[in-house]
């Protein structure tokens, strides 16, 4: 299945229920979403963290990674039906997160709903994660294409062009660290533990953002491709020159992520500007920003200031659904299935899956960062 054909969206004749399940990282999630005349609604979610399964590394493992998923994949999908009030009978798809990710849980969630789908006899839906990250917003308000959408997750950070369903067009990628990798690294050296975003965060609030000055990679280049791997060595150089007190910690913490929001900032501006020409808005241009560091306050509220000063409406997932879950991979789903798309049973795992598969082949990005070079 493509995700750079273009797809039409279509108004679905009556409700459709998809169940969605998402397990390509340390979440096993599931989700049951009723679409009706294009507005959805989750009737019923779960989401089982492995947090208590790395947290002793880390880092996510894989090989855990994927023995966890195995072990509550199953009970997960039969909670969330519960809680959707319905039957695997009641379902009209069942779609999973087929790539990019960690093959191993990819792997299960998608045996999980390939079952289900031939038990039921119903289609099985392969969703890219990335689509399900860059459709999240839609899950609460009417977000319209085309949009611009700055995706930050732990694997990925890139600038979308979002045109329709199924087309999306890279304009800008790191070329080596994502930004959550930059942040996990960060709590590492610190010891600040793991997941390493939400610990960066909260020390940062009590810290001085300007006690360290920080390098911001190619913010003196034209562009918008991103790099945060120097960022990551020199607050490990910072760490090493200075005594690690409760301050000192919080200091680096805060002057790291003012430093992010900088660069996430300044590049965002240059890709409004680039979009504002090309890309035939209708109305007020949107900004969407979406996956795990989305959930950052600090980075929100910077973006939401620029937003405004640029004249594009800003848009993001509620936090729930910033960081992995099944909502995301239902709705996106459902609006293949609406479209007349579905997967075959042969369907294989993707660890690597560009949203712009085009550009993926042609200017590839490499880099890096621990999950390999960035598309």
């Amino acid at each position: 299945m493509a995700t750079t054909a273009p797809i039409m969206e279509q108004a679905p004749d009556s409700a459709k229920i998809i169940l969605g399940i998402e397990t390509s990282c340390d979440e096993t999630a599931a989700a049951v979403l009723r679409l009706e005349n294009g507005v959805p609604e989750i009737l019923g979610e779960v989401i089982a963290s492995q947090f208590d399964d790395h947290k002793a590394y880390g880092g996510v493992v894989p090989e855990i990674a994927a023995r966890a998923h195995a072990d509550v994949c199953d009970s997960v999908v039969e909670e969330t039906l519960r809680r959707a009030g319905v039957t695997v009978a009641d379902i009209d798809a069942f779609a999973a997160t087929s790539g990019p990710g960690l093959i191993g849980g990819g792997m299960v969630g998608m045996m999980t709903a390939k079952a289900l789908a031939m038990s039921a006899g119903k289609p099985f839906i392969g969703v890219n994660h990335l689509e399900g990250h860059a459709l999240s917003p839609r899950l609460s308000e009417p977000v319209e294409f085309p949009y611009l959408l700055l995706l930050v997750s732990g694997g990925h950070c890139q600038f979308i062009a979002v045109e329709g369903l199924g087309q999306y067009r890279r304009l800008g990628s790191t070329i080596d660290d994502a930004v959550g990798e930059a942040f996990d690294k960060t709590a590492k050296v610190l010891g600040l533990g793991f997941p390493g975003g939400p610990a960066v965060e909260r020390r940062a609030k009590d810290g001085n953002p300007d006690a360290i000055k920080l390098p911001r990679p190619l913010l003196d280049r034209p562009g918008l491709d991103m790099s945060f791997a120097g960022l990551k060595t020199a607050v490990l150089r910072e760490a090493q020159q200075m005594e690690l007190t409760e301050q000192a910690l919080c200091d680096i913490a805060a002057s790291f992520q003012k430093t992010i929001c900088e660069i996430l900032t300044e590049k965002s501006r240059r890709a409004m500007q680039l979009v504002r020409e090309e890309m035939n808005f209708a109305g007020e241009p949107g900004f969407v920003i979406a996956g795990g560091v989305g959930a950052n306050q600090a980075l929100r509220a910077s973006l939401t200031t620029l937003a405004a000063e640029e004249g594009f409406s800003f848009h993001a997932p509620p936090l729930k659904w910033c960081t992995d879950n099944g909502a995301m991979i239902a709705y996106a789903g459902a609006m293949r299935f609406i479209s007349g798309q579905d997967s075959p049973l042969d369907l294989a795992a993707r660890p690597r899956w560009p949203l712009d598969e085009a550009a993926a082949e042609t200017n590839p990005v490499f880099g890096g960062g621990k999950r390999g070079a960035k598309a």
